[in-house]
């Protein structure tokens, strides 16, 4: 990953994000070199929304109602940068990033560019101000 901050825009498919060990501390991760970052998905909107609140992650945008292809090409239009980055799992994946003029990384490539931990999804430590009941 050699973006910048302000440089790119990147859309983490919820399956992606699914096989990331820490995605909270992905995307606190990714907000250092991305001025955009959110989740796509073809599952219902209160499904991304769990999984989003569960790790305490704050998306810029998601897909909604949309299916992933309309929310990439939305988000092309709404957020302007450089750089496009789509990650997914599968060849599926890739194929839509191609056919929306994204570029496609694949999760693996993408965790061990960025050092990021695969692996079961932990929710967030119940300690210090992880531990907040405030959180949205």
């Amino acid at each position: 990953m050699d973006g910048g901050s302000g440089e790119m825009t990147l859309a983490f498919d919820l399956e992606a994000l699914k096989r990331l060990a820490q995605p909270d501390t992905v995307f606190s991760s990714a907000r250092q070199w991305s001025e955009y970052v959110g989740v796509v998905s073809e599952k219902p909107t209160y499904v991304v929304t769990n999984f989003t609140r569960k790790h305490r992650i704050r998306q810029d945008f998601f897909s909604g109602p949309r299916g992933r292809e309309e929310s990439l090409k939305n988000v092309r239009d709404q957020f302007e940068t450089p750089r496009y980055v789509y990650i997914g799992t599968s060849e599926e994946d890739e194929e839509l990033a191609t056919s929306v003029d994204w570029e496609y990384l694949d999760v693996v490539e993408a965790a061990d560019a960025a050092d990021w931990e695969l692996g079961e999804p932990e929710p967030p430590g119940q300690d210090g101000e992880d531990g907040r009941d405030d959180w949205p």
